[in-house]
């Protein structure tokens, strides 16, 4: 998933650590390490958060792509 790949580099862009981007959410390096790894995925409140700390569009965090093509 896109997703999980752009958190960690837009995080390593900041030079930020899994604990101090955990910090600006009000959460710990565990909820980032669970984004990053795929276990979870962040609600759109804290997508949201997530695009305004990284000063990118909601587009460019998501990158959404659809899996299958249209019938």
């Amino acid at each position: 998933m896109k997703l999980a790949e752009n958190i960690r580099f837009y995080r390593k862009q900041l030079g930020l650590t899994q604990k101090e981007l955990g910090a600006l959410l009000r959460g710990g390096k565990s909820l980032i390490s669970n984004y990053e790894n795929q276990y979870s995925t962040p609600d759109i409140y804290t997508i949201c958060m997530l695009a305004e700390i990284f000063d990118v569009s909601l587009d460019e965090l998501v990158e959404y792509e659809k899996d299958d093509p249209d019938p």
